[in-house]
Formats: C-alpha cells, structure tokens, sequence
C-alpha cells in the first residue's frame, strides 16, 4: 500500500509552519523528514511525534491509498 501525506503538508501551509519548522518542533530527523517528503511508510513513532507536535491525529496527516493493482 502507498502512503500519501500531503494533508500534512496542507496542515504546515494553513499554519504558515515550514518542514524544518516541523523538524525542530517534533523532534525528528532529517531521515525522517526526507521519507515523509517522498511519501516513503514511516514509524508509528514518527507518526506520533508530528501528531503530538501539531496536535491532530493521524488520520488528519496521512491516506492510506490503494495500490495500483487492486
């Protein structure tokens, strides 16, 4: 399955925040921002790391899409 997270990176634009602003406030690193940013499967750590920082779930963050196959 993909992993899609550009609602995250709406929620950053609507906040005015950037990807390191993120970084820095969610304590992650610069690997983990990078697999975000290539929509690459993550840790439910990292998960929970922007999610407590932004204050939402992760249902609000990310899409689970189908793969092309199915």
């Amino acid at each position: 399955m993909a992993v899609s997270y550009k609602k995250l990176w709406h929620i950053l634009l609507d906040r005015d925040m950037k990807k390191k602003d993120l970084q820095k406030d969610a304590n992650l690193t610069s690997y983990a921002m990078n697999k975000l940013s290539r929509d690459e499967a993550v840790t439910t750590d990292i998960i929970a790391k922007v999610c407590r920082s932004l204050n939402c779930t992760p249902d609000q963050i990310m899409e689970i899409l189908p793969d092309i196959d199915e």
